[in-house]
């Protein structure tokens, strides 16, 4: 994990220094001219000393993925901002101890913000793991699936992700050793950042999750040899592999309390928009949006995820390979997935 540091940009030079020095008794502070390169690591404080017209000039590169990063603004001459929860504003001409008290007082406050996300976090993928592993166990046993639980293990995936972004959720997630429901989690955490990005409402979003945690739930009822086989499938295993959308997708029909559309995505997520994918080879206007979304979580997830017999493909690597498999997903939504997954680099058209 990175060290925690405060991002000052300012284009007085004598402050500058002055202000690096003193904030660097307290946190590393990494001080830049504003025509200097921004670091891409998230920084913990970003303290903007610059005229409103470079201030935005700078918005692009100081946009981090949620939960926005605090920000202490020395204003010069234009009227206030907006005001918003993680941001502070002192006139420019302010004396030096007054921004400094500001700036301990924010690095203070944003510190206990933190270690408060940081346990919520825990606890969420904590409560997910748990949810997801009892679903996987019941249905290994034949046991009936608690509509009520698959219900709780979607709130606590919006939740976590709307306040802590896709990436800290995959990091917490894989600090869990817990194989297929790795991959579940992560498809969820996936499809929850995609939905949101391109706007869905909030009833067709948690649709989208309970669709992303139960996909492969089918793989409850394939040995476990075979899913964690660390090389090629012969084709007897590769054919029993290859049920598991129809497993899963009897499993929930069987149990009554799921609507169609999660139904489809768990039998149709291994589809191909050309007709070659399984188990119904269904092509085109076939393949529903819902089945088409977290088809590219699925197929992101698992080329993004460790493995014992791989390295992880990096997201632009996964993008890439992803773009190159034609006939495969909808190119449309893998464009508009790709800014999520980039950090806010689109796909070239």
């Amino acid at each position: 994990m990175n060290q925690p540091f405060v991002l000052l940009i300012s284009d007085r030079p004598t402050e500058r220094a002055a202000l690096e020095r003193a904030i660097a008794l307290v946190m590393d502070c990494r001080a830049l001219a504003p025509q200097a390169a921004i670091p891409t690591a998230r920084p913990h404080l970003i303290l903007l000393d610059v005229p409103p017209d470079r201030a935005a000039a700078l918005e692009p590169a100081l946009t981090f993925p949620r939960p926005p990063v605090p920000r202490l603004v020395l204003a010069r001459g234009a009227g206030p901002m907006p005001p918003a929860p993680h941001l502070r504003q002192i006139p420019a001409a302010a004396p030096r101890q007054i921004v400094l008290a500001n700036a301990f007082a924010m690095i203070e406050e944003a510190t206990r913000s933190v270690a408060t996300r940081e346990r919520r976090l825990l606890e969420q993928v904590t409560g997910a793991t748990a949810i997801v592993t009892e679903l996987f166990d019941s249905a290994a046993l034949g046991a009936g699936l608690q509509r009520a639980d698959v219900e709780r293990g979607t709130e606590l995936v919006l939740a976590a992700v709307s306040e802590a972004g896709i990436g800290a959720w995959l990091d917490a997630v894989w600090r869990h050793d817990i194989g297929v429901y790795q991959h579940t989690l992560g498809v969820a955490g996936h499809a929850a950042t995609f939905g949101s990005q391109i706007g869905l409402s909030r009833g067709d979003l948690s649709r989208l999750v309970r669709a992303a945690l139960l996909h492969d739930i089918g793989k409850s009822r394939i040995p476990v040899e075979i899913l964690n086989k660390p090389g090629p499938l012969d084709p007897e295993e590769l054919r029993l592999m290859q049920r598991h959308p129809d497993i899963g997708a009897a499993l929930l029909l069987a149990q009554g309390e799921f609507e169609g559309a999660v139904i489809d995505v768990v039998r149709h997520h291994h589809e191909r928009l050309d007709g070659k994918g399984y188990p119904d080879r269904l092509a085109g206007a076939a393949v529903t949006d819902l089945v088409r979304i977290v088809s590219i979580c699925d197929v992101f997830s698992a080329l993004t995820e460790r493995r014992t017999y791989r390295q992880p493909a990096t997201a632009a690597e996964a993008l890439a390979i992803m773009v190159e498999s034609h006939g495969h997903l909808d190119t449309d939504l893998l464009r508009a997935f790709a800014p999520a997954m980039l950090g806010g680099n689109a796909l070239a058209a």
